[in-house]
Formats: C-alpha cells, structure tokens, sequence
C-alpha cells in the first residue's frame, strides 16, 4: 500500500491526500483525509487495510433514497457516522450514477441520456457551487475536517468521484494546495477505475445490447470540463475561490486556520 493510494479492490479509487504541497510549503499531513467511493463493495481482505486507518468520522455525501438501495458501508471500528446529503431531486444524474453502479435497468432515465450526460454532468458541477443542500453539506464537512476529534476523516458518494470530487477541490483549496496538483488529483480517478469501468460497460452490455455506451461513459467518468464548470460557477458568481470559501459556504478564517493547523505538516 502506497502512501497515497489504499488499494481497496472494492474502493479503487480511495485514496489518501496526504503529500501535497499546501500553504506555506507544507505538505498535507498522511492518513488524516482519505476520500473512497460508497463502502458497501469492500472485500473482506479490504477491511484491515480500512482498519489501519482506522477512521474517526466518515461523511456520506449521499441522500437517503441512495443509501437504501445500495449495499451499506462495511467499516471498522466504531468511526462517527455523518450524513450529509449533497443532493437535488431536480438532477437525475445521482440516481443514474447510482443505477449504473448497481446494476439497476436504466430505462428511466432515456432522456437524460438524449438531453447528453456531459451536459448534465456540467450542471451537477454548477450547481455544487449554488445549491443549497450542497453549500450546506460542503461547508458542514469542512467544519468537521478542522476539528481534531474527527481526524482521520473519511468522506464519500456513491461513486467517489463527483460530489467527493468537489468536496476534495474546496478541502484542498483551504489547505492552500495549487490548482494544477489539485486538477491533478482529481482526473486520477480516471486511471483508478479504468477496469472497473470496463466491467461495468461489458455487464451493462449483456443486459442491454443496445446500450448507448456514449451516453454512460459520462457519468462514469470524470472529465477537465466537469471542473472548468465548478470553478466558472465560483468566478461567476463569487469572483474568487476565497470569496467563494466565505460568503459561498460561511467559512470563517478561523475554521480555515484551524483546517490548516490540523491538516498541514
């Protein structure tokens, strides 16, 4: 196990922040801020690797209606359980993330995919900036990742990818991480789940012969212009990143200070 990535078989793209450079040259402390997709795939031979991290939070960025329908978290331990759904009824994009991942028939959602998933996926990133439920649950994580009892914290969604993506964005921009390193760390997840992703498209496909595999890839990604579009969004409407940390999501620079005192080498 390397110092950045867990190698969970049923959480491929965990991964641990550890080592990036934040404000001040100083790296971001290892095995306190680990991101995963949902838990509930987890291998039995995953769970002591989980176990040495032994986290003391885990945040579920996930709404009610897509715990239900997937399998629940396996954990070690007895970590402090903290949902905090980042979720809109209006974007169908959660629950077909959610019906890729699990397997579920997808008929209900054809006009998402004749609309165009990149699209939709786009307006996801928009609205992680301006939706209420997301400004709330965003800002309530980071509050948590400042306070020491709640180190190690380990957040995620269903896929790990998208709304954990955001939440990465927004706890390494506090921490003082660049742009580029933190652009970076969010398109790893491509290469961290490319067999994955083949898995599911070949399982998708013997359910679904016609399946429009330009329509799913999308979801199952991420992409730079899924960023571009969150980042615009905080220029657009808050004129900087650090405009966006105050006014957007009421962080003092107390709690960003304190985020950087327990985070930060």
């Amino acid at each position: 196990m390397s110092g950045r990535d867990w190698e969970l078989v049923g959480a491929p793209n965990a991964r641990d922040l550890g080592g990036l450079i934040g404000a001040g040259g100083r790296r971001v402390r290892a095995g306190r801020l680990v991101r995963t997709p949902a838990l509930g795939r987890l291998t039995d031979d995953d769970l002591p690797i989980l176990g040495k991290l032994a986290p003391a939070c885990v945040v579920d960025l996930r709404d009610r209606s897509e715990v239900t329908v997937a399998p629940a978290d396996r954990l070690v331990g007895a970590p402090r359980l903290v949902h905090l759904p980042v979720y809109d009824p209006e974007h169908p994009v959660f629950t077909y993330v959610s019906a890729v991942l699990l397997g579920h028939d997808l008929s209900a959602y054809a006009e998402l995919a004749r609309q165009g998933t990149p699209a939709a996926m786009a307006a996801i990133y928009r609205w992680f900036v301006t939706g209420v439920p997301a400004r709330a649950g965003f800002a309530e994580a980071v509050r948590l990742a400042a306070r020491a009892e709640n180190l190690p914290l380990l957040y995620h969604c269903s896929a790990g990818k998208d709304r954990t993506g955001w939440l990465t964005v927004i706890l390494l921009t506090a921490l003082g991480v660049d742009e580029d390193a933190i652009r970076a760390e969010y398109l790893r997840n491509n290469p961290l789940t490319e067999s994955l992703r083949a898995v599911i498209v070949e399982s998708m496909r013997r359910r679904q012969p016609e399946l429009d595999v330009e329509a799913v890839l999308p979801v199952l990604e991420v992409r730079p212009e899924y960023l571009d579009a969150g980042y615009d969004e905080v220029r657009r409407v808050h004129g900087s990143f650090e405009a966006y940390l105050h006014d957007g999501l009421g962080l003092t620079g107390e709690v960003v200070r304190e985020l950087r005192v327990q985070l930060l080498e």
